[in-house]
């Protein structure tokens, strides 16, 4: 691992553990704007998983996404499965930021104008952690892998082919 992959996956993992660890501990005041997600929750849930178990409080609900922020965080920071802590990381922002900062429906100038910030900066953070889910630290990444891997097949299925209208010929030859 690089000098800057380690200081930068603790740095960017950070507001994460703190934010997860604030949903396990205080997931109450967080209830009224993540209801706006979290009624979405089971229905979406049966079509994604029919007969899953799915809690339907919002405060539990809360409280896993705060476990699975506390989680990817931690496993981010460590550099254990960075690309999959990164995407875990990337996909709970979504209801959070939606949820969180819906600056949108806000009335008074300056509510608005913070709750923007946090949704960009939120937006930020998703960037750069779809940079990190993608990040292959130098090494060949699955999808490269694959090519490769067709390719060396194709080259292997056209030498036997060639190989085998070679040994045609001599054996038609030694018939004929």
């Amino acid at each position: 691992m690089t000098a800057i992959r380690l200081i930068a996956r603790p740095m960017l993992a950070s507001m994460f553990v703190v934010g997860g660890i604030d949903s396990l501990l205080n997931a109450s005041p967080k209830v009224s704007k993540a209801e706006r997600v979290t009624e979405h929750v089971p229905t979406l849930a049966e079509k994604i998983a029919p007969g899953l178990p799915v809690p339907t409080d919002p405060a539990t609900l809360i409280r896993i996404n705060g476990g699975a922020q506390v989680a990817a965080g931690l496993a981010l920071a460590t550099g254990r499965m960075p690309r999959l802590s990164a995407l875990v990381l990337a996909a709970s922002l979504v209801p959070t930021t939606y949820a969180g900062h819906a600056f949108w429906e806000e009335k008074d100038k300056s509510a608005r104008a913070m709750q923007r910030i946090q949704f960009f900066k939120n937006i930020s953070m998703m960037g750069g952690l779809l940079v990190a889910g993608v990040d292959t630290e130098g090494k060949p990444g699955m999808a490269w892998r694959a090519r490769r891997a067709a390719k060396d097949v194709r080259r292997e299925a056209k030498t036997l082919a060639k190989q085998a209208r070679a040994e045609a010929r001599i054996a038609k030859a030694h018939l004929t």
